[in-house]
């Protein structure tokens, strides 16, 4: 029996300052070999890379004996597959609310880029044209914030700076101290009053394609779609014919499919801004997420229940879905 439990980070451990002594540490970012027998590890710390399922994919099987698994992004819907095959048991925990701010941040950004028609600007830059144009503003336009979330709590607090008429929206209505949030059952009836909607809710099987054809069509005609959460939320094609159309403005963060191929449309249609989903990339992630690994391995060490817990194994082959 191991006189310590193995934990396995992405980071180098005196990187972290403050983790517990009692555990035995080994660093592995999904490059380069293994620094042990996976058989070993009871935590592990996911590299927090794009395509990260892709590293795990021939490790994680190898990790009978685990206990837990953190990664370090708030969706988790792309490690499911994994973890359908592992034994019951294993806590998966997000890294939920490490990226509220950068993404709330970029959510605003690309919101008054579309109002302000900073794309267009753009466009006008590189062709060296001078075309002044009489654009839109925030302030008191009605914004629905769909997924009530520490980003979805951040993009509304943000919003709250531009005096628009923000309305919060999640799976289920409740009343919370910023005010009513409304269930996601109400927006056949919120979406033809919004000017825009920023979209912030997790992906899974009840929000696959919630705004598809007939969702978008409720939107006004200019009305602006801000994405910042999973790209399947919205059905892209709809979402093309829309801004062809002329009757929609979309700028997205995500996109389905992803990356997005270089010949897709979105890339150069006139009312759609892409940027390469970037909103966590930022200078304040690293201090954030060794915050958060250090508060979550001193919550296992002492045997206290983990943040951000989003499901058991056994959990994951039952259809447990929920966000």
């Amino acid at each position: 029996m191991k006189d310590r439990k193995t934990v396995w980070l992405p980071y180098r451990p005196d990187q972290v300052p403050g983790l517990p002594d009692g555990l035995s540490y080994a660093t592995w970012d999904g490059s380069g070999t293994l620094p042990g027998d996976p058989g070993d590890v009871d935590f592990l710390v996911a590299p927090p890379v794009p395509g990260a399922e892709r590293l795990l994919a021939p490790v994680l099987p190898r990790m009978r004996g685990l206990e837990a698994v953190q990664i370090l992004s708030s969706g988790y819907d792309h490690m499911l597959p994994l973890l359908e095959e592992m034994p019951a048991g294993i806590r998966l925990s997000t890294g939920r609310g490490v990226h509220r701010d950068a993404t709330a941040e970029l959510a605003v950004a690309l919101l008054l880029s579309l109002c302000r028609g900073l794309d267009r600007f753009a466009a006008q830059q590189a062709a060296g044209r001078w075309r002044p144009e009489f654009r839109g503003t925030l302030v008191g336009k009605r914004v629905l914030v769909i997924g009530y979330g520490a980003v979805g709590a951040a993009v509304a607090a943000r919003l709250s700076a531009f005096r628009c008429e923000t309305v919060l929206v999640a799976r289920t209505a409740r009343t919370t101290p910023a005010g009513r949030v409304h269930g996601t059952a109400e927006l056949p009836a919120l979406l033809p009053t919004a000017d825009a909607v920023v979209v912030c809710a997790p992906l899974t099987e009840r929000t696959r394609g919630m705004f598809d054809a007939g969702a978008l069509a409720l939107l006004k005609d200019g009305a602006m779609l801000v994405n910042v959460a999973r790209g399947e939320l919205v059905d892209t094609r709809a979402l093309v014919r829309r801004v062809r159309a002329g009757k929609l403005r979309v700028a997205l963060d995500v996109t389905d499919p992803e990356p997005l191929p270089s010949g897709h449309p979105l890339w150069h249609l006139p009312g759609a801004l892409v940027t390469p989903h970037v909103a966590a990339f930022t200078d304040a992630f690293g201090p954030a997420s060794l915050d958060f690994v250090r508060r979550q391995l001193n919550r296992y060490h002492r045997g206290e229940e983990l943040e951000n817990v989003v499901l058991t194994t056994a959990q994951a082959s039952s259809g447990e879905r929920a966000a």
